[in-house]
């Protein structure tokens, strides 16, 4: 027998095993699953961002064609709320004391869409038609729909019995060391930006289907989600007041997370009381603009930053102060958002002193928490906006002032001013490699021939850094199928990142084995006993090195049952093709038979752990160019160079995807996407007629290589990229905006860069 090497190991351009399914049409999302005797499920939403309500007779309803059962708050009082996870350090030592979101509201809703019934019949028709039946008395109260109005000290309050919209305050830093700062700075730069709000668009809204298992006295849910292990365990504890045994939570196919589907929400207990009730299964699957008042938005926040310089624009102190909105209630992880991208704060920068307050607002608004970045983006684009300031102010260009206040290759491992530890990269080699790429320095050709056109030519850059894989571990469980397969479990979720594959990639390697007889499964809290999700970019830097040291444990297995069976030593025997043979000999025996000879189970299954102590940091440089026509607004990027360090690759095409599709979603927020509240708290843009979403046609090929430096805090040097392309792009984007802007003469604007507000930035008196 011959033994032959596997063609995909870790760096090796393997194509995704998840693609054959998918394109075939054969995926399995929740929504696409039926179930014997499924009843259908719809939520009763507020229209008002803020009202006392009764509820009224709801006889019509429950005689209503179809209908099977009919909640409101008092028939499930017994529950708890969806709790408030990210609890952050207060300043001045205080406690933050969420605002939990209520299954199902008792008598005040506090943002449109905020859920006031439950209607399940047999048909999702027959439950949309009898939830407009429902009776409810509402009266309108004042609302905060917006972080301005918030900041602004507006008398309506979102929580009465706190007495003011304030959360709370954050900080970190040296004041004293700050204002020293500035008051020995030879310039300083200062700006005011605004985070837009955004939505997650995935493909897939959210759906879940709720069961009672009678015969284990136990709760079934399927549902789209980032995680089943910290969803069962925040449903069971929260909300249903249970043991964690005691639900089974199952996520088969998911079309795109994003942060939003990580979370708990009041839908995974509402089906399952509702299936326990009826002892049938039962589905709520959201439609598009339910998914717009419903699910979790992202960023929304105002902030001021100072930068103090000395007579060379060397930077001495940041100071920054943030106003960040939390919605209607303190979410899952929304509280500690803001406090990630202050932990970000000063870039890739030698910063010797930083002041950073955030200020945490309640308003009548669907709840925020985390979207892809989760707090990093924010501080990328606030950090790289305010570079960009200091050039102007200070008379150097962009790329000098950068090069000037890098972390030097000397320094590292770097200590910021708030904690944060990088330990390696090579920042002005990205820069330089980005600014060679995109032919930075012949700029003033190109602006001259759009000029002669009528067009205006913008170059910017951002640099990024982002802490990801933060402290902790995956567990991997590798086994040996009796069908000579491997079997590879791990409680991480893809969501399309192509999981399957990468894990797939380190077991081929270990065992030697072809990637296309690897099945990776994940997404059963009964499948596997622990398991942290995905977020955060903690997949496969923790993920993937469990599979690995799991898959090596096996390897040694299988190499002594095989040396049994062939009456060798087991250092002379080597794995290959899904066989063990004798080095040098043709004496071999598959893995298949392997399997029968172990004698017992744990003889051919593996367990792989890997503990990381520190987050891992990648970084990069993205340049934009864009050409903007000013007679209409319309901004068209013409380039798009992205030169990050990943540490280690593992799979070039996997990692492309996931760079393409960051990117794309910081245009999105740069150019034209943006959740916009009236004085009312109406969500104006609550469907794809006004919400703003871009489009392939709005993007040039982009022009992505790597710049590797190994992580030393990752076994195997890997450190991350799931957000990376989103946190550079919508500064590097609105950099360049401003480039174009600045050379007819027009000032500062803020995302989204829409055609309206580029035409009113150029035509001022208009």
């Amino acid at each position: 027998m011959t033994i032959m090497t596997p063609k995909f190991g870790l760096g090796a351009s393997a194509l995704r095993k998840e693609d054959d399914a998918l394109i075939r049409g054969a995926g399995r999302y929740t929504d696409d699953e039926t179930r014997e005797n499924l009843l259908h499920a719809v939520v009763v939403r507020s229209p008002h961002a803020h009202a006392r309500f009764t509820i009224g007779d709801l006889a019509a309803v429950r005689e209503a064609p179809g209908v099977r059962l009919v909640l409101t708050h008092a028939d499930i009082a017994h529950l708890g709320e969806v709790a408030c996870h990210g609890i952050p350090k207060m300043a001045g030592g205080e406690k933050f004391v969420p605002q939990n979101t209520p299954v199902l509201c008792a008598d005040t809703v506090r943002h449109v869409g905020d859920a006031v019934g439950f209607v399940v019949a047999d048909t999702a028709m027959e439950a949309r038609d009898a939830a407009e039946l429902f009776e409810v008395d509402y009266e309108p109260l004042p609302a905060v729909p917006t972080i301005a109005s918030a900041m602004n000290g507006t008398q309506a309050l979102v929580h009465p019995e706190r007495g003011s919209n304030l959360a709370g305050t954050l900080h970190e830093g040296d004041k004293a060391a700050t204002e020293a700062a500035f008051l020995e700075a030879a310039h300083v730069a200062e700006i005011r930006l605004v985070q837009n709000r955004i939505v997650a668009n995935y493909l897939e809204v959210r759906s879940a289907i709720g069961e009672f298992v009678e015969s284990e006295d136990r709760y079934l849910l399927t549902t789209g989600s980032q995680g089943v292990h910290g969803l069962r365990d925040n449903l069971a504890k929260d909300v249903l007041g249970i043991e964690p045994e005691r639900v089974r939570v199952v996520t088969r196919d998911v079309g795109g997370g994003f942060g939003t589907k990580a979370f708990l929400y009041r839908e995974h207990a509402l089906v399952l009381v509702a299936a326990e009730k009826l002892r049938r299964p039962v589905k709520h699957t959201a439609d598009r603009s339910e998914h717009f008042v419903s699910d979790t938005h992202g960023r929304d926040n105002v902030v001021t930053a100072r930068m103090a310089m000395d007579g060379e624009g060397r930077f001495l102190a940041l100071k920054v102060d943030l106003h960040a909105n939390l919605g209607a209630y303190s979410y899952q992880y929304g509280p500690m958002i803001p406090w990630f991208g202050m932990s970000m704060a000063t870039g890739l920068y030698d910063i010797p002193a930083i002041d950073v307050e955030c200020r945490l607002h309640y308003s009548h608004t669907v709840p925020l928490d985390a979207y892809r970045g989760a707090g990093r983006p924010e501080a990328a684009y606030c950090i790289e906006r305010l570079v960009d300031e200091c050039a102007r102010v200070a008379g150097l260009d962009r790329e000098a002032i950068r090069r000037l206040n890098f972390i030097k290759p000397d320094q590292l491992p770097y200590r910021t001013p708030i904690g944060r530890l990088y330990d390696t990269g090579e920042f002005e080699g990205h820069l330089a490699e980005a600014l060679r790429q995109s032919h930075w320095s012949e700029i003033d050709g190109r602006r001259a021939e759009a000029e002669a056109r009528g067009r205006l030519r913008g170059i910017g850059l951002a640099t990024y850094v982002e802490a990801c894989a933060f402290p902790g571990s995956e567990p991997a469980y590798v086994e040996l199928q009796p069908n000579g397969r491997v079997l590879c479990k791990i409680g991480t979720q893809t969501n399309g990142q192509g999981h399957a594959t990468a894990y797939a990639q380190f077991v081929a390697e270990a065992l030697k084995l072809d990637y296309d007889l690897i099945d990776v499964r994940q997404g059963d809290t009964d499948d596997t006993p622990t398991g942290g999700g995905t977020g955060g970019s903690r997949s496969i830097p923790l993920g993937a090195v469990s599979v690995r040291r799991a898959s090596e444990t096996l390897a040694e297995k299988l190499k002594k049952i095989a040396a049994d069976e062939l009456e060798a030593a087991a250092a002379d025997i080597e794995l290959g093709d899904g066989a063990a043979r004798i080095v040098g000999t043709d004496r071999a025996i598959d893995f298949a038979a392997i399997a029968a000879a172990a004698k017992s189970a744990d003889d051919i299954k593996a367990v792989g752990e890997f503990k990381q102590t520190e987050a891992t940091y990648p970084n990069g440089t993205h340049v934009c160019e864009v050409e903007i026509d000013p007679e209409t607004g319309r901004t068209e990027i013409q380039r798009y160079v992205i030169v990050d360090d990943f540490g280690v690759t593992v799979n070039p095409i996997l990692l492309a995807g996931q760079i393409h599709g960051g990117v794309a979603q910081g245009i999105g927020q740069a150019l034209c996407e943006d959740a916009v509240y009236d004085e009312e708290g109406q969500l104006v843009t609550a469907t794809f007629m006004d919400y703003a979403m871009p489009r392939a046609t709005d993007f040039p090929m982009f022009e992505f290589r790597t710049r590797n430096v190994p992580s030393t805090t990752n076994a195997l040097g890997i450190k991350g990229a799931g957000e990376a392309g989103t946190i550079g792009a919508a500064p590097a984007v609105m950099n360049a905006v401003q480039d174009a802007l600045r050379s007819a003469g027009a000032g500062h604007i803020d995302m989204p860069a829409t055609p309206l507000r580029i035409w009113e930035a150029l035509h001022p008196a208009s």
